[in-house]
């Protein structure tokens, strides 16, 4: 069975996650962390490389699912001729030891339940020593160790390598299934209750969500964005992972599958502007927490990414043992973007140190001295060529966008000395460096016959990213400037209605990364250009543009990270922070319209 991107839903305990397919299959886990090895790696193989189903007997996928209200608990429902049933999955906010709970509940009739546990460590290859201790199932290879238990138990055996469960639940009745991790050296782990646990994970979820100040339009799809972008934090760091998967492709079949696990500075920093916008104050402390410590030292060894707890070593291997994701190899570990030079994430990292700032967050002591050292590489870096926010793999470029967010960083730093006295810097040594930038890319990176800003000095490509041009305050949303290259992009990256990144009318994304293949409409360009259109006016389009875009969530209201509008099909990793962050971003764009309105 072919179970497509939008098939899985996310459970998560804020420091890991795990997918659940339509057919009751959880089929991607690592254990502990979001980084650590899977234990079900059948997202990237097949059901040999671990998986844990759980479902009506013979049944195919569930007839609805959903997330109960404000939470991350996810509930699967099967209709069949005998009778229906729930199965409700979750993992608790943990105490010591990650657990994945699955509740299985008779709504009426009797139906016969089957549970398949195959567990395989270290991304599907290591296939573990079964035993049975007080009841429990556990499992054991090298460093790992995973138990298993059921409340009331039921008939458990062993089979082909796997664990088979075999129950029948009546309307009413109801049985837990619980799997615990720790590290195979260590003493059993304290058992979790998985009925007081579901109670507190949903008060838990629910007090979270309902912290959120936002009270603008389409609220339902904000609050799920939301909710999911807090999955993402690595809740003992604060950093924030760009998706919790790997190898997940941007073209079935193609080499564009790499490893979104770690925390992008570029993505946290955008993460923690609609967080904070959306009231949630204590993350946007803790993202700068994180920060101040993972980037400590030269700003000249600034990294783009950065492990959850700041680690600066993530070598790029690929694991041949796995088929990959429908065919689509290779299946990567680590990524080598992390030694690329990429300028605008000074400027990103610069305007949410601000933003911060200027929202009233305490002050920080590491952080002014922080932002001054990054300005003193920056005034002497920014004319360098870089590999841009999309990462190219070929030759360094003059990319427009890195020069425009090196201008917003000089124009933070001036604002901060100008509107806080007690922070001390050379202003006016700053605002000749944003004067100077300013000038060269509307003299070099604007093409005045196509009227439009181009992806980088002296190229043909246009691309996606100067859409923030309006949104940083280079350059005003009624300048015409912006209105062209708004219009250009529109013309020449258009997908079916969507946006590439880049390329051209006559050259694809290949012709500038230097990667073979193709990919599908970058989802966040999208959300980008909704909130450019608000800004020079349009906002009708706009809005159709948004409204469209929601509709390319799944069931439960998730987003890859592209989306092919062709097959119709999300692609890439997923869920996708970068795609969420949008959606809040330019949901704030619009509730912002009507507010003025």
């Amino acid at each position: 069975m072919v179970r497509r991107i939008e098939d899985y839903a996310l459970i998560g305990d804020r420091q890991t996650g795990a997918l659940v397919g339509r057919d009751g299959s959880i089929d991607w886990l690592c254990l502990p962390r979001f980084d650590s090895p899977a234990c079900f790696a059948a997202l990237l193989g097949d059901r040999d490389n671990g998986h844990w189903r759980l479902a009506p007997a013979g049944a195919g996928n569930c007839t609805r699912r959903a997330y109960r209200a404000g939470t991350l608990v996810l509930d699967s429902v099967w209709e069949t001729e005998r009778g229906a049933v729930r199965v409700t999955d979750f993992m608790p906010h943990r105490d010591r030891a990650p657990d994945v709970v699955r509740v299985v509940e008779g709504l009426s009739g009797r139906v016969a339940m089957l549970g398949v546990l195959r567990l395989r460590f270290d991304y599907g290859r290591v296939v573990p020593w079964m035993r049975r201790s007080d009841g429990h199932r556990v499992a054991v290879a090298g460093p790992d160790s995973v138990w298993l238990r059921s409340e009331p138990p039921v008939r458990t055996y062993g089979e082909d390598f796997s664990t088979r469960s075999e129950f029948t639940v009546s309307a009413g009745e109801r049985v837990a299934f619980v799997l615990t991790w720790h590290p195979s050296h260590r003493p059993r782990p304290r058992q979790v209750d998985p009925y007081r646990g579901l109670a507190r994970s949903l008060a838990d979820w629910r007090a979270w969500a309902g912290r959120t100040t936002y009270r603008g339009p389409y609220r339902d799809a904000v609050e799920r964005s939301l909710i999911t972008l807090k999955a993402l934090t690595y809740s003992p760091t604060g950093g924030i992972v760009a998706a919790p998967t790997t190898s997940l492709p941007e073209e079935i079949g193609g080499v564009r599958n790499w490893d979104y696990r770690y925390c992008w500075l570029r993505d946290s920093a955008l993460c923690l502007i609609v967080l904070l916008s959306a009231g949630y104050r204590e993350e946007a402390a803790a993202w700068r927490d994180w920060l101040l410590r993972a980037i400590a030292g030269d700003p000249a060894e600034l990294q783009i990414m950065y492990g959850l707890a700041g680690e600066r070593r993530l070598p790029e291997i690929a694991l041949p043992w796995l088929a990959g994701y429908e065919g689509s190899v290779p299946v990567r570990l680590g990524n080598a973007a992390a030694g690329q030079l990429q300028l605008d994430v000074y400027g990103e990292v610069l305007e949410t140190l601000h933003i911060c700032r200027c929202r009233g967050l305490p002050a920080a002591s590491p952080a002014w001295n922080l932002q001054r050292a990054m300005m003193d590489f920056l005034e002497s870096a920014w004319r360098a060529p870089d590999e841009g926010l999309w990462e190219v793999r070929g030759t360094r470029r003059q990319f427009v966008h890195s020069k425009v967010l090196a201008w917003a960083a000089a124009d933070r730093a001036v604002r901060a000395v100008e509107t806080h006295p007690a922070l001390h810097g050379d202003a006016g040594r700053w605002r000749a460096m944003r004067d100077e930038v300013h000038r060269e890319v509307c003299r070099r990176g604007y093409d005045a016959e196509r009227g439009t800003f181009t992806q980088s000095y002296g190229s043909e490509e246009l691309d996606a990213a100067t859409l923030v041009i309006p949104r940083v305050g280079f350059l005003p949303p009624s300048d015409p400037r912006v209105v062209g290259t708004v219009a250009a992009v529109q013309a020449e990256l258009d997908h079916h209605g969507l946006l590439h990144r880049y390329g051209s009318r006559h050259r694809g994304a290949s012709a500038v990364d230097g990667l073979p293949g193709g990919e599908g409409a970058f989802i966040a360009c999208s959300f980008w250009l909704v909130d450019a259109l608000r800004l020079i006016g349009r906002e009708d389009r706009a809005r159709a543009l948004f409204e469209r875009l929601l509709d390319l969530r799944n069931d439960v209201g998730l987003l890859s990270e592209e989306y092919d509008p062709v097959g119709h099909r999300q692609l890439g990793n997923f869920p996708q922070a970068f795609s969420h962050i949008g959606l809040v971003g330019s949901a704030l764009t619009l509730a912002g319209a009507a507010t003025a309105d």
